[in-house]
């Protein structure tokens, strides 16, 4: 009986179902992805054990950032790290992920901010910000290696011509209809 492989034969990555280094995650970005899932997740387990407040506003406003971040971006990390992101129907991930981690950036500050400005200055709470302003660091490196390895997604350059080889980068994709030229 023969060998499903012979020495000339390469495995396809892309049928396994999970891939650290895949088409819109490489590997650096994939491990920073995992930390800011941890990071998140922490700073909103930590939020959830304070007991009392006496601003609540700001705890309620940093609890919904901190789960967000969480849950998203778990989520995000599932999607371009499988095939799963090509059942989902969105046809520029590029210009998700950098969108939504930018965005995400932004809020954890914010709510950061908000929250060591107005909490009650315990232990718990202090530990919650910290973390909270950890994950903020995270999704802000994210953010520039992105920026730095893939360029701004909504740059209207010549399309066609340049986009440094890297695939992915041209969306949506164009499209000529029937009677075009």
């Amino acid at each position: 009986m023969s060998t499903v492989y012979s020495d000339t034969t390469v495995p396809d990555r892309r049928s396994s179902f999970f891939m650290v280094d895949s088409e819109h995650l490489d590997r650096t970005r994939f491990f920073l992805k995992i930390a800011e899932v941890i990071l998140s997740f922490i700073a909103f387990v930590l939020e959830e054990s304070i007991g009392s407040c006496f601003h609540c506003n700001a705890l309620y406003f940093f609890e919904f950032v901190s789960c967000t971040a969480f849950l998203f971006t778990f989520l995000l990390l599932i999607l371009l790290s499988t095939n799963l992101y090509s059942k989902v129907g969105i046809s520029c991930w590029p210009t998700v992920d950098f969108s939504y981690t930018g965005i995400i950036a932004v809020l954890l500050l914010i709510a950061s901010i908000v929250f060591v400005a107005e909490n009650s200055r315990t232990n718990l709470e202090s530990l919650a910000v910290a973390f909270g302003f950890f994950a903020t660091l995270a999704f802000v490196v994210d953010f520039g290696l992105f920026v730095k390895n893939r360029g701004i997604p909504f740059k209207k350059d010549e399309k066609s011509e340049s986009n440094n080889g890297q695939p992915g980068m041209v969306c949506p994709e164009e499209e000529k209809l029937a009677g075009q030229s």
